[in-house]
């Protein structure tokens, strides 16, 4: 299974609640996280075919940025 790292600017679990249903609808349910406790706030994405693109333009649409 292929697994993409994201550097964010997910701040807080309001943030967290916000993309939710974008990176859902991206990635599906369960197949993304992000660490609160690393400062770089890395989502990390665990799904095979899915482009990093794809991830970044959904979190661009709900107001954030996402960097690979």
């Amino acid at each position: 299974m292929e697994t993409l790292k994201f550097k964010t600017n997910i701040k807080c679990d309001a943030c967290v609640a916000k993309v939710t249903p974008a990176l859902n609808k991206t990635v599906g349910e369960g197949n993304w996280k992000v660490d609160m406790q690393d400062p770089q706030r890395t989502l990390t994405i665990s799904k095979d075919q899915v482009k990093a693109d794809e991830v970044i333009t959904a979190l661009q649409e709900v107001g954030y940025t996402a960097e690979k």
